[in-house]
């Protein structure tokens, strides 16, 4: 191996030298040249935008994947540059989970049918959590790691190369300096001082031409926020699409169990004899009732009412010539805001209160109900009856 011994001998001087620069500065015994206004505000505006990043990108990345573990090796994984295996997400496991009980328990059962309902809408969201995070790793987190393992990795190494040239530049002021003062007492250092003026003017250059590389590489942070706004919206955009997507399912997954609660209920909301285990025919309607649901309140039908029309039975119901029976009324939660669909319906807001009861030849998923001088038919599934 060939070792130029020159020019280690130059490198360690020149190290030496930016030591004892760096130590008297640090003790309040050298000068320093100060960067203008400008430049130090570019410096900190670099240094904010790197913290802040990497804070961002972090915390990010802890919201897309949640488990350490997991994190670390995909972390692993990229620095090998390996492709991460395709990992199952909750939702998707608990899919599993759900539609092999519901095989256990019969999926003919309601607990089963139920089982297999909410497991396809948990698959459905874990597929939705799957593409939310590819879509966010390819248009958010992509470009923060390439900032910080790229542009910003170029930006510290030149602002080490111009914090070098800094101390190189303030040695030779302060060899200069000493050489002048040399020069007073004798007149055999002016060839020193000459040396020294020479090294100062090709310090100075370097110097000058390394703080303007160094300062376009810190005006670019401006078109590295405009990148990482345009980023930023497609975050938001893929989140918003996600969500979206979640509350979709999540509405269509609550319909449908509206109405498999809605025949579960059917018998004790309006006596249906079709029950699939009826009572004795000596049985009580109170052990009717408690043979079907028992934890269920029940709301009790109201056999003939004044004034109801024979259209009631037909199907067909108009709630103003309807009038409530002398009992059998109960109070209802309203859980979800509900939009009436024409005039026979009444609209509801959640977690108000309203009056409500059945009628003869009602549909079982409805009930008639009251608020104030307003009446017509709400849905079951919409309420939380109280006792």
């Amino acid at each position: 191996m060939d070792f130029n011994v020159k020019k280690l001998a130059s490198d360690a001087g020149v190290f030496f030298s930016r030591a004892m620069q760096f130590t008297e500065e640090k003790l309040g015994q050298a000068e320093k040249t100060e960067l203008d206004a400008h430049f130090e505000n570019l410096l900190a505006r670099a240094d904010c935008t790197k913290n802040w990043t990497e804070k961002i990108l972090r915390q990010t990345e802890v919201l897309l994947q949640p488990n350490p573990s997991a994190r670390v090796e995909e972390f692993l994984y990229e620095k090998l540059d390996r492709k991460v295996p395709s990992r199952v997400t909750n939702g998707e496991l608990l899919a599993q989970y759900m539609t092999e009980a519901a095989n256990d328990f019969g999926p003919g059962t309601p607990y089963g049918k139920t089982l297999i309902k909410v497991g396809e809408t948990q698959r459905r969201l874990g597929a939705a959590e799957r593409d939310f995070i590819h879509s966010a790793s390819i248009t958010f987190l992509t470009p923060l790691r390439n900032f910080l393992e790229g542009d910003w990795r170029t930006i510290a190494k030149e602002r080490r190369i111009l914090q070098n040239r800094r101390l190189d530049l303030d040695a030779c002021k302060a060899r200069l300096k000493k050489a002048k003062a040399a020069e007073a007492k004798a007149a055999l250092w002016s060839d020193e001082v000459e040396k020294a003026e020479h090294e100062l003017r090709l310090t100075q250059t370097e110097f000058d031409r390394q703080a303007e590389v160094t300062r376009l590489l810190l005006e670019g942070i401006s078109s590295t926020h405009v990148n990482h706004l345009r980023c930023l919206h497609e975050f938001v955009e893929s989140q918003t699409n996600y969500y979206a997507q979640c509350y979709q399912y999540m509405l269509d997954l609550q319909k449908q169990l509206g109405s498999s609660k809605g025949e579960i209920f059917s018998g004790t909301f309006v006596g249906n004899a079709d029950s699939t285990s009826p009572p004795p025919a000596a049985a009580s309607p109170p052990a009717v009732a408690a043979a079907t649901l028992p934890a269920v309140p029940t709301i009790p039908v109201v056999p003939t009412i004044v004034g109801v029309p024979s259209t009631v039975a037909e199907g067909v119901l108009n709630p103003n010539e309807v009038k409530p029976p002398a009992s059998g009324t109960r109070k209802a939660r309203v859980l979800y805001d509900y939009e009436a669909a024409d005039s026979t319906e009444l609209a509801l807001l959640a977690d108000e209160m309203i009056t409500v009861y059945s009628l003869p030849g009602m549909d079982p998923d409805w009930l008639i109900g009251e608020r104030g001088n307003q009446k017509g038919k709400v849905p079951v599934t919409y309420l939380e009856l109280l006792s």
